[in-house]
Formats: C-alpha cells, structure tokens, sequence
C-alpha cells in the first residue's frame, strides 16, 4: 500500500524526531505553573505537540497534564495512548541516557522503548496515512500522557475533559495484542524502630531503588561499627560465598556497605537482580539478635527476599488467565525511627487487591510491621479475543510480520489501555525480543522502530476505513 511505502521516505525523520524527544529528560519533578508534574514532561509534551502541528494535525493541550492530535474527520474515534513520561535513569549506562546516540543501528537513551520511540513511531504512521491521501471514515485521535510511571493523573485530567475513543491501542507492551493485564496496587511495609544498634552495630540508614515498579539496581547502608576489620571479613567471605556485588567504604567507624544489582521492569522481577534483596541478606548475617531492626531484617529475607510471585508473604495467588502474581520490592528508605519498604504488585486476573492485603495481614500477623495500603487499585483489564479491536490488530499483525502461531497475551505490566473501555496494548515488543525497559542501556533499534511504524500505519488504516 502506498502508505507503507512512504513510511520508509521518513526515515531520517523518525529518527531525527526520536533523537530529540530522548534528549529531554522527562521524569515527574516538582509541579510548577501549567506544568503539573515539571518541566522535562512539560517539554516533551510540548514538543510532541509541535511536532503534530507541523505534520498537519489539529492539536490541543490539556493544561500541562496531556494533549492530543488529530487526523481526520467522523463521529468515531480510534485512539492511540501514548506516554511521554520516563522512570529515572539509574547508574550504569554504557552511553548518555539522555543523548539519544546511535550505535551499532540502535537509538541509546531512557524512553527510546518506554515510550517515546513508539511514540514518534504512530505519529508518523499518522502522517503517512494523511500525505497518501487514503480514505478514512473515522478521526484518528494520539493522546499524549505525561505522568504513566508515576500515577496517571495524566489520563485521569484528560478523560475528566475529552470524550474516551470509540476504542484505542497503546504501543507501550507486546506483541501479538495484549487481551489482559494484571491489577496494580503500590504500597508500604513500615517498621517503626524503638532503637537502631544491635551486636554493637548501629543502623544510621539504608537506601535503594528508584521507583516501585523498577527492580532496583543499587541499595546502599551506613552502620556504625565498633570493629570495622570484623565487619569487613565477614562481608568478603559473604560475597565469596554468595557471589553478590556488595563492597565497603569506610570512614572511621562509620562505614557504607553497597549492594548492586541489575534493573528490570517491575512487572517482571524475576529478570532483574534486586540490589535490596543483596544487602539485606548480608545485613541479616550482622544484625541476628532480638531487636526491632533484626525483626524487620528476618522478616524481609523469610518472606519477601529473591521470592518473585508473593509466595512467602500471603499472596502467592495465580489464575489459568493471567498467571502468577509479581512481587517486587522497589524502593527501601530508612533512617535512626524507622524503615520504610514500597512494593509494587501485579495480581491475576482473577484475584484483588483486598485478597493481596489479607494474605498479606495474615503472614504478618505476628510481626510488628504496618501495612499502609496505596490509594490506588489499578484494576485487572481484561478484553475478549473475539472482540472485534483484538482481531483485527490480530490479523494487522499476522499479516504485517508473517508470524501466524502466536496468540493474544496477558502481562503483569500495566499501560494506559486500562485506562478507558475498549482498549489493548498492541506492541512495540516482538514475541521473544529482549526487554529493556526501565533497564540501563535501553535502546529501540532503527529497523525495529521502521517496522513497528509500518505496522502502526497498517492497524490505524484498518481501524479507521
């Protein structure tokens, strides 16, 4: 078709576009004037707006929270949820996470996967159906969000003022077409400390991870210690033994032990090395006595250390749909009063945040922890495979990538399809393609993101007629 074809002409364009967009740095920072989760959205908002006004797209800002552009004209709309957001980089990057920098054919840089590179990817299939002149009987509507990783009140603001799309895709998953995603619930596990020493160490603090739904590539603790030379035999022979990157700074008594780890979406904990899970199991060979700190320790390497699917702590739930739950402990923070653990969990289908919490309750019954539920129950989202959306991105695709075998999916990620009725995530990941989101060094490959365009192009186009 003539618009497949035109999307190999931009090319140099889709590269360009993705290039600059990974160039600002658009984590969730402190609100400021029209700009409700800071300037880095703000601008990548503003310059995806830009950027659609200048292919010829009618645009709107939502006061700083999203925007959209438009294609077309109808009473229907087929939507395409995009976020233009990123979890923050972490350490360890090979190349600039804000450079955009090509090698070896890849884009480097913090959202080229999640989500700017499919981002940029719809809207030039957007422009390729609009330049080739093809009749369409329905709008053709982007949405840009700019607060995905961190609470969605992006898509809260904008359905509160826009009417939902008829039905939507988001390219922020899988492919073939994801039919199901797990529930979310983020929430904290708070230890109260009465005292902070035990065995002649004492606690100062502890700190690790990112975001909760990242698997937290670094965790780091300061102790004041009577014998260092003790301290840190006993760290090298566990770090012989255990094979886990931890290491020791020290400074007078006080030293800082640093546990590395290897980052990895949340949904999917078990492809990451958890940097809290390392240290806490090295603290739990210090600090073995009675007291709060020890309790909370324990706690953590019995029920929820290197223990992926909640199987330890209450909730090992799974359903025939959707699979096993995925428990991820992502950030930690502690100081002398108190420690605080947020964990982020994807439930089945099937299942509920309340069973999550009971479970929970229960394991813990006899352990002086408290449970401070999150404000938010991402529900599951669940869409038919006869549904009519799901089977003609189905065939889009199977036509599009020659791959005939595979079927729709569930996940354990969530993206903004559950944010209205009659929407799934569609792409950009190819079935066995190496994920790299929320991951250093994530990068989107030149020819992945031409061929993901090409198929954009071919689903709006089937959509839409």
């Amino acid at each position: 078709m003539n618009f497949i074809n035109l999307v190999e002409n931009y090319k140099e364009d889709i590269i360009k576009s993705t290039q600059d967009i990974i160039g600002i740095k658009s984590v969730e920072e402190e609100a400021k004037p029209n700009m409700p989760f800071g300037e880095g959205p703000y601008k990548a908002l503003e310059f995806a707006l830009n950027l659609a006004q200048e292919m010829g797209f009618e645009t709107k800002n939502l006061d700083g929270y999203a925007g959209h552009a438009d294609l077309g004209q109808g009473e229907e709309i087929v939507g395409i949820l995009v976020h233009l957001d990123v979890v923050p980089e972490g350490e360890g990057w090979t190349y600039p996470p804000y450079g955009g920098e090509i090698h070896d054919g890849k884009i480097y840089g913090r959202g080229t996967a999640d989500d700017k590179g499919p981002a940029i990817a719809c809207m030039y299939a957007m422009k390729a159906l609009k330049e080739s002149g093809v009749k369409l009987n329905k709008k053709i509507r982007i949405i840009f969000g700019t607060n995905e990783e961190t609470g969605w009140g992006c898509m809260k603001h904008y359905f509160a003022n826009e009417k939902a799309p008829d039905m939507a895709f988001t390219p922020d998953a899988d492919f073939p077409v994801i039919h199901g995603e797990k529930g979310i619930i983020i929430f904290d596990l708070v230890k109260k400390l009465s005292s902070n020493s035990c065995n002649g160490i004492v606690l100062k603090s502890i700190k690790g991870g990112n975001a909760p739904n990242m698997v937290p590539d670094h965790c780091e603790t300061i102790l004041e210690v009577e014998d260092v030379s003790a301290i840190e035999e006993k760290l090298n022979k566990f770090v012989q033994k255990t094979k886990y990157p931890l290491s020791m700074e020290k400074g007078g008594r006080n030293i800082k032990i640093i546990a590395k780890g290897i980052s990895a979406h949340g949904s999917t904990p078990q492809k990451g090395k958890n940097a809290i899970s390392h240290l806490m199991a090295f603290l739990g060979e210090l600090l073995t006595g009675s007291c709060d700190i020890c309790e909370f320790i324990n706690m953590y390497n019995e029920k929820i250390g290197f223990k992926h699917y909640g199987e330890g702590i209450g909730c090992g739930f799974e359903d025939d749909v959707s699979g096993k739950l995925n428990f991820n402990p992502g950030v930690i923070k502690g100081n002398e009063e108190e420690i605080k653990l947020t964990i982020n969990v994807r439930y089945p289908i099937k299942s509920s945040a309340k069973e999550v919490y009971d479970g929970i309750r229960e394991a813990l019954k006899d352990i002086k922890v408290e449970i401070i539920e999150g404000e938010k129950d991402n529900k599951p989202l669940y869409v038919p495979k006869d549904n009519v959306l799901v089977e003609k991105l189905m065939k889009v695709y199977k036509e599009q990538t020659g791959d005939v075998e595979s079927e729709p999916i569930t996940i354990g990620g969530g993206t903004y399809a559950r944010a209205m009725e009659n929407a799934v995530a569609f792409g950009p990941n190819f079935p066995g393609q190496k994920e790299v989101a929320h991951q250093k060094d994530e990068f989107i490959s030149i020819e992945h993101l031409m061929d993901i365009t090409k198929i954009y192009a071919k689903a709006l186009y089937e959509l839409a007629k």
